[in-house]
């Protein structure tokens, strides 16, 4: 079985669940157990960390599968997978014995990258302090992560000339203390909490580099793209996911559909079939483009090529351009159904605020665009962060 086979088998329990998670304000025991049961928890992991190691058409995908069939559950498919797929790529072999092997690879990760904490570098680890916002998918999560930078004799560690040296550590969750604050417009249930790390012992072994790309384990090109392309993708993937779900429901809607006034149901108006030949159109040509621009990459990467700063600008790009097209989409699909969008507890409803809460991420930001085609034009020679 793919893991688009594993996604597609939790549509029962999923449709079932969203409202329940919505009231917790985190992802429904019987969601998380179910993704669990299936296989789909680990399936992004390496071989040894339980997972299949899917190519990024597999990922992109299955992530647009789970969004269409719930934005927070899309969401959480962003945050905890791809967490999990770096602790198990990337960890020392000691740190990933700790973590993975001994708790048999049932490892729920979620957490914040960003490096909003500072670690003061001690004997075999780190002291860690910091605060994190917007923590995706802690709300079940039994390890957090938290970016952070290295501070040695209280000075910022470099990696590199005007690069900051940026890490992640790998913390249990009895050592995070969780604020909440999940109190949002959309996403309601993916237990994006903030928390925060009091000088806690962080161990070397739990630590890795933000932007590796060295792998410790695996054998995909995907685990020598690094966290950068698999956020990337995820991101672009459950834009295009919400916008689907919402231009399926409209398409079902329209043939019983009526307007105040209007004598025709709404799919036969001509201006609604053009509208929804023109968006499905955009739909399928930014999925083409994501799938185009993530699979160049990941050939290039399989033959033996560097990952340039060109194929990793295609994929940003890539990703902010299928957000702003599924982002027009939904807004289009919001619009012609008219009071059948904003009743509330409906997909579509539901739907138009995860898209508009999750397009709020500064990873597919209008700055991200501009970064890469600087790339492009030669401007700067690269841009770290894409």
């Amino acid at each position: 079985m793919t893991a688009v086979d594993l996604a597609l088998g939790l549509r029962d329990v999923v449709r079932e669940g969203a409202a329940e998670s919505e009231q917790l304000r985190t992802m429904s025991p019987a969601i998380v157990e179910a993704m669990w049961t299936s296989g789909l928890m680990t399936a992004f992991n390496p071989a040894a960390g339980g997972g299949v190691e899917p190519s990024f058409a597999e990922m992109i995908d299955t992530w647009i599968e789970m969004a269409w069939q719930d934005g927070s559950f899309g969401w959480v498919g962003i945050a905890n997978l791809p967490s999990s797929f770096a602790a198990a790529t990337y960890l020392p072999d000691a740190g990933f014995a700790e973590v993975f092997t001994a708790n048999g690879n049932r490892v729920t990760m979620g957490g914040q990258f960003f490096p909003n904490g500072q670690g003061v570098a001690v004997d075999g680890g780190y002291r860690l302090s910091g605060s994190w916002s917007f923590g995706s998918g802690t709300g079940h999560a039994e390890y957090v992560a938290a970016g952070f930078m290295p501070m040695d004799d209280g000075e910022i560690r470099w990696a590199a000339e005007g690069v900051p040296d940026m890490q992640v550590a790998v913390v249990p969750r009895d050592q995070v203390e969780f604020k909440d604050g999940w109190h949002v417009q959309g996403l309601k249930g993916t237990g994006s909490y903030d928390y925060a790390i009091a000088d806690v012992f962080v161990p070397q072994e739990r630590t890795f580099a933000l932007f590796t790309r060295e792998p410790r384990r695996g054998s995909s090109p995907a685990t020598r793209m690094g966290m950068m392309p698999v956020t990337a993708a995820g991101h672009a993937a459950w834009a295009l996911g919400v916008a689907k779900s919402m231009l399926d429901d409209v398409e079902e809607l329209a043939a019983t559909k009526y307007r105040m006034s209007d004598m025709a149901a709404l799919a036969s108006r001509p201006t609604f079939q053009k509208g929804l030949a023109h968006h499905v159109a955009a739909w399928r040509a930014a999925r083409l483009l994501v799938h185009d621009a993530f699979g160049t990459a990941e050939a290039a990467v399989a033959g033996g090529a560097e990952l340039t700063p060109g194929l990793r600008a295609d994929m940003r790009v890539a990703a902010v351009f299928a957000t702003d097209t599924a982002r027009a989409c939904a807004e289009w699909a919001h619009l012609v159904a008219g009071t059948s969008a904003i009743r509330e507890g409906t997909r579509l409803e539901r739907a138009f605020r995860d898209i508009y809460t999750g397009t709020q991420h500064a990873f597919i930001s209008e700055k991200v665009a501009i970064d890469a085609a600087q790339v492009w034009l030669g401007i700067v020679e690269d841009q770290f962060g894409l």
